[in-house]
């Protein structure tokens, strides 16, 4: 058999690797697991666009050799088939480069073992102009960001991001926003500290990141449904289903901090745990759709990083797919859940047919078909109608008829899904022009049992004193 070595170009093949798909929020979300699995304390983020747009990130972990750098800056210097530390939150061994590749040209690592120095640094204009994979030893490196913290620490890490050309600088506070809300929710465990983990702290610029527990596990209202652990080959896999409080339960502010940016109906669904870190989350993985009624279901998951080939988790680390081994178990779960997590509407829903109060709309049967009607057997209708002639009364039909056909009910149900709170539906109809009502039907002269009829409506069932007088 004759072979021959066909090389590639390594420039092409390096702007292939650029195109993997990283966010730079994903980008740096990357790096801080390496620092995680440094056992760092203290991530410091550094990120300006003056004098030109640079990008450092120092922890304070175990740090390496040299040897141990030049390691950990080969591609691939690790195999994914390899038993990892349980507490190593590594995939492929391309993290570091490949999320580091995707916003910049030159990366630098600065690493501190023992109070020994050592620096590597890959610059691509360099390795597609000589077509060979060089790794550089730089000779001055002192002039780095926060190069003058590194050196205070004992031990510790330090990398940069030069000729950076994938973060535009004219949105850059926005993408510093993005980038504190996705660390905030990725690494929610490590900035609260759950135990077993030591309590993390990260600061983007100087500022620390809040941890954001999506499942809003401190509110009375919300429901934690009872766990369970399941038997995945030889590796147990914890599910807790919750249900967050429904928006008459918490406050505006509370309610529109736990939609996310996304909101809440595309916010519901699996969140996938791997070693205490969201790889992914908001994802029913086409086992369910997302319906509104569902929106406050959310469904922790969480994974050893030995499970990683049966729930597909990719390089980037913010993708999975379970294996059709998995589904089973999780359809069952989403069985469990669904009814739960859609009472706080449904039991909403069916108010309107609620027999022991005279309501203003009802149902209104179409062969297999509804529609929402007003209560024409309304004792304030009745009485309306009986004062009018039969012109008036044709007059008023068609009015209300139309009412009924043109009731907004996309709109209604936008705004119930994106801003509840603001809904003031009851403001058309205040204490004064209840009064008012009050005193007109006196005056029309009332029986008792009108007035019985009147302590069943909406308006005055809370108000049985008023007759009294």
């Amino acid at each position: 058999m004759k072979t021959e070595t066909v090389r590639p170009n390594i420039g092409n093949f390096i702007d292939s690797l650029r195109e993997i798909g990283y966010s730079t929020e994903v980008a740096v979300a990357d790096l801080i697991d390496n620092s995680i699995t440094a056992n760092s304390s203290d991530i410091h983020i550094y990120a300006v666009t003056k004098p030109i747009l640079s990008f450092a990130i120092l922890d304070n972990g175990k740090g390496m050799s040299e040897i141990e750098l030049v390691e950990a800056m080969r591609l691939a210097g690790k195999n994914q088939r390899d038993i990892r530390d349980k507490n190593d939150l590594g995939r492929f061994g391309l993290g570091l480069k490949t999320a580091s590749f995707s916003q910049c040209k030159k990366l630098t690592v600065v690493t501190k073992n023992k109070r020994n120095i050592s620096c590597r640094q890959w610059d691509l204009n360099y390795i597609a102009e000589k077509n060979e994979w060089f790794l550089v030893t730089p000779d001055d490196y002192n002039h780095l960001p926060l190069y003058d913290e590194f050196e205070k620490l004992e031990s510790g890490t330090l990398i940069t991001w030069e000729e950076i050309d994938k973060i535009p600088s004219d949105n850059f506070a926005e993408m510093i926003d993005k980038l504190r809300k996705h660390l905030s929710l990725i690494f929610h465990k490590f900035l609260e500290g759950q135990a077993p983990l030591k309590k993390l702290n990260i600061l983007v610029n100087n500022n620390p990141i809040k941890a954001f527990n999506p499942f809003n596990i401190n509110h009375p209202a919300t429901q934690q449904i009872t766990s369970e652990k399941i038997n995945i080959y030889g590796s147990s896999v914890s599910i807790q289903p919750f249900i967050l409080p429904h928006h008459s339960k918490i406050s505006q502010q509370e309610y529109e901090l736990y939609a996310t940016e996304e909101g809440y109906v595309k916010s519901q669904g699996f969140y996938l745990y791997r070693q205490h870190r969201i790889i992914i989350y908001g994802t029913w993985w086409g086992l369910h759709k997302a319906v509104d009624a569902h929106k406050l279901i959310r469904v922790k998951i969480e994974i050893p990083n030995s499970m990683d080939t049966y729930w597909g988790i990719d390089i980037k680390k913010s993708m999975a797919r379970p294996a059709d081994v998995i589904k089973s178990d999780l359809r069952r779960i989403i069985t469990q859940v669904i009814d739960k997590g859609a009472r706080p509407f449904s039991a909403r829903g069916k108010k309107i047919d609620d027999k022991t109060i005279i309501q203003f709309w009802e149902t209104f049967p179409l062969k297999e078909n509804f529609r929402f009607a007003i209560n024409q057997s309304h004792p304030l209708f009745i009485n309306l109608m009986a004062s009018l002639d039969d012109y008036q009364k044709e007059k008023l039909k068609y009015y209300l008829n139309g009412v009924q056909a043109y009731l907004p009910l996309d709109a209604i149900q936008s705004k119930l899904q994106t801003d509840p709170h603001s809904i003031r539906q009851e403001s058309a109809l205040t204490e004064d022009d209840i009064n008012k009502l009050l005193i007109m039907l006196k005056e029309s002269g009332l029986s008792e049992d009108y007035k019985q009829e009147l302590l069943k409506t909406e308006i005055f069932k809370n108000r049985p004193e008023i007759f009294k007088s």
